[in-house]
């Protein structure tokens, strides 16, 4: 990995003190705070995607993964796994396509609904995808340099911000 060079200052209170200056100081905390939660998400998917390259699996696919991994029966409809997943259902179609080459997840018509397919983990998923958790959660999720409490915070803020977008009731 290449080494970046580290600033002098933080580029984003830069902006927003500019923001500021130039008399937008209405929205200058906004721009600050939607800027560093990009910028952080930028700093946690390079770390996800470090950790997932050994299992050949992005991000996305690692979700799909783990959401059959959790269904009781190891299999979802599509169009349930696009909703709880909350993408579009061309995201899906491509990412169980993707997995299904990898043999990771099969396509199963649906016993009961011959207008569904299903999406089903295959046992070589299920172990790839528990064995990316482990390494997922010894490398990221428990150490993402905020406290306990700071997590919580941080979950029940963004949560406000998912709920009032519609994300879910």
């Amino acid at each position: 990995m290449r080494q970046r060079r580290t600033l002098g200052f933080d580029p984003i209170d830069e902006a927003r003190r500019q923001w500021i200056d130039r008399g937008w100081q209405d929205a200058a905390g906004g721009m600050a705070a939607l800027t560093s939660i990009i910028r952080v998400e930028q700093l946690l998917m390079a770390r996800v995607e470090e950790a997932l390259a050994p299992f050949e699996l992005t991000f996305a696919r690692y979700e799909l993964l783990v959401l059959l991994d959790f269904s009781r029966a190891g299999a979802l409809p599509m169009g349930k796994l696009g909703a709880r997943l909350q993408v579009h259902p061309a995201s899906v179609t491509n990412a169980v396509d993707r997995l299904e080459a990898q043999a990771l997840v099969e396509r199963v018509a649906h016993p009961d609904d011959g207008r569904t397919t299903l999406a089903t983990i295959t046992s070589t998923g299920r172990r790839r995808v528990r064995r990316a958790t482990a390494v997922l959660n010894e490398a990221v999720f428990s150490d993402l340099g905020w406290s306990e409490r700071d997590l919580r915070d941080l979950f029940r803020i963004l949560r406000k911000l998912r709920r009032g977008a519609g994300d879910f009731d």
